[in-house]
């Protein structure tokens, strides 16, 4: 049954994006569509998990590895074929200079306690291998970055994300909690969101 369980996460971005043509929609579809997915799963990961780290180092790690994408992107982004009318579909999406603040304080602050425990926890394995939730976690992304680079950049960028979910798995094993995994994920969605934002202004 876990196994099905991405299939809500998927349709709920697909709509978000692509029907409704509206990120926040798509946002709060995509945790509602985790959350329910736990529930149906039954999922027997504690909460308090999301809290748990039993050496700084890894949380000291993954902020800094992962803080460092939205960087990368701000210095990079000639090379990523990003779209130029970016700025027009991000609008479109209702992400206007305005409402830019809110949704990434919420995105922040909720999605990588929401992802992590379902990536990572629910559907993690402690494998130090590559694992089939590190492509399921990397695959919706595409949803995202269609029409918005080229195809290169999107694959370039979904290999990134593999062996992003791929690196937070071993931080979590390693560390014997998910909590530098949540902290290194907000650094990452915080980062790369104040790029994105930066890009579209």
């Amino acid at each position: 049954m876990k196994w099905l369980t991405p299939v809500l996460p998927y349709l709920a971005v697909g709509l978000g994006l692509f029907w409704f043509r509206n990120a926040w929609i798509a946002l709060i579809g995509f945790h509602i569509a985790i959350l329910a997915s736990v529930l149906l799963a039954r999922s027997q990961v504690p909460i308090q998990i999301l809290f748990k780290s039993s050496d700084a180092r890894w949380l000291l790690l993954s902020i800094l590895l992962c803080g460092s994408s939205g960087i990368s992107l701000h210095f990079l982004r000639p090379y990523f074929g990003i779209t130029n009318d970016l700025s027009v579909q991000t609008q479109t999406l209702g992400l206007t200079r305005s409402a830019w603040p809110g949704f990434i304080a919420y995105f922040v602050s909720v999605n990588p306690f929401i992802e992590e425990y379902f990536w990572r926890g629910l559907l993690g394995n402690p494998t130090p291998r590559l694992y089939i939730s590190d492509f399921l976690y990397a695959g919706f992304h595409a949803l995202i970055l269609i029409g918005k680079m080229t195809i290169g950049a999107i694959l370039y960028s979904l290999a990134a994300l593999v062996l992003a979910g791929w690196f937070w798995r071993q931080v979590g094993r390693e560390d014997k909690g998910l909590l530098a995994a949540v902290l290194g994920h907000m650094a990452a969605d915080l980062t790369i969101l104040l790029a994105a934002y930066q890009i579209t202004s």
